[in-house]
């Protein structure tokens, strides 16, 4: 059994899902770092998915430093690092834009955005997916 959970939705990118479940699995806590991350082979078999989809993932994950891998020991849950605080907005640019763009396709308000980020955000604190 997976430590996270993957809501897979037609027309978005399977691995960008599932990379998507991994981050925030780490983020509200559900892998902590030095946890064990599953193998590639146990990634395809339990969600279904083609193994060369899983590899991508696991190498994304090890790329940006959310897994480490340990020789002879398996993946593991990195330690997080503390990047800078421009780093990490830069990392979210992309997102914020892309959200900010849905908003205003969708005609909603930016007191309307944040409400929802709001509450996204507050979901997370109490652990709830």
């Amino acid at each position: 059994m997976l430590p996270f959970t993957v809501r897979f939705r037609a027309g978005l990118s399977v691995s960008e899902q599932v990379l998507y479940a991994v981050r925030k699995a780490i983020a509200m806590g559900q892998l902590r770092p030095g946890d064990a991350f599953p193998s590639v082979r146990v990634l395809s078999q339990e969600l279904r998915i083609n193994p060369n989809t899983a590899h991508k993932v696991v190498a994304a994950l090890v790329a940006e430093g959310s897994l480490e891998v340990r020789p002879g020991l398996g993946t593991a849950v990195a330690a997080a690092p503390a990047p800078s605080k421009a780093l990490r907005r830069q990392l979210l640019g992309d997102d914020v834009e892309r959200l900010v763009v849905d908003a205003k396709m969708l005609s909603l308000d930016l007191i309307d955005v944040l409400g929802a980020v709001e509450a996204h955000w507050q979901r997370l604190q109490r652990g709830k997916p």
